[in-house]
């Protein structure tokens, strides 16, 4: 199963890609189910799923077992868990900037005392059709929690949100990161230089790590840099490339 095995692969360090998806229409997880993609990442921070849609899209999801990350607007332990019930493999949390955040989303992530509420009738559990132990193992091998770091701060803490028990990934955000050491755009040494020490650190503490690209080009060049998943673009951007060249194409 995907599901079952995305954590496993993308901590082992395996080559893998994904995309940000931006329009809640379950009609494009079954489209991209069948692209090749290792997984999608439900952007729930920048586009508008509600709680239902993004239900209905997780649903989906799992009935056709295609890995779906959400990225959730903020890690509190509520939108954590309405998401995690809901089925999705694991979360991307913006903006962590320090070992303390990195800890609360890890056991807002998790169950035991003070974190993740046990609930074993959620699609999640299997709707009360599995033993309670089954539910624990299955957290413990399948849920991905990755920390995005998008500040110079979260570069500087990053020895120590790499290395925070239940973080099993830190995802470079390229953009947020450029933009906080005042560039405009993504060619800078400070996000080079950024990138090389979160890569070390990513690599010491033995967790996956992951950044955004705008295309396979991009991917190439920043592999230097040790990352292994990368989330290329979005259904929007390949809507509209492909579009362009279509117009650009016709006679």
């Amino acid at each position: 199963m995907s599901f079952a095995t995305l954590k496993a692969r993308m901590v082992g360090g395996e080559k893998l890609v994904g995309s940000f998806l931006k329009t809640p229409a379950v009609e494009l997880i079954e489209i991209l189910s069948g692209s090749g993609l290792d997984f999608l990442c439900l952007d729930a921070e920048h586009a508008p799923f509600d709680r239902a849609r993004l239900d209905t899209c997780l649903a989906i999801g799992r009935a056709l077992d295609f890995p779906i990350l959400v990225r959730v607007p903020a890690g509190t332990p509520e939108e954590i868990l309405k998401v995690m019930d809901a089925g999705a493999v694991g979360i991307v949390v913006p903006h962590v900037d320090s070992v303390e955040k990195a800890q609360a989303v890890a056991k807002a992530a998790r169950f035991g005392h003070g974190g993740r509420g046990f609930a074993g009738s959620t699609r999640w559990a299997g709707f009360a059709t599995r033993t309670m132990g089954d539910i624990l193992d299955q957290s413990a091998t399948e849920t991905l929690v990755i920390a995005q770091i998008e500040e110079p701060e979260g570069v500087d803490a990053i020895d120590g949100i790499a290395g925070t028990e239940g973080i099993d990934g830190v995802f470079i955000g390229p953009a947020d990161l450029s933009v906080a050491y005042g560039k405009r755009d993504l060619s800078s040494d400070a996000l080079k230089n950024a990138m090389k020490k979160v890569g070390e650190a990513a690599r010491t503490a033995g967790v996956a790590y992951v950044t955004w690209v705008p295309d396979a080009k991009t991917a190439k060049d920043w592999s230097v840099h040790g990352f292994t998943t990368f989330v290329v673009a979005s259904e929007h951007a390949w809507m509209l490339q492909g579009a362009k060249r279509v117009v650009s194409e016709m006679p």
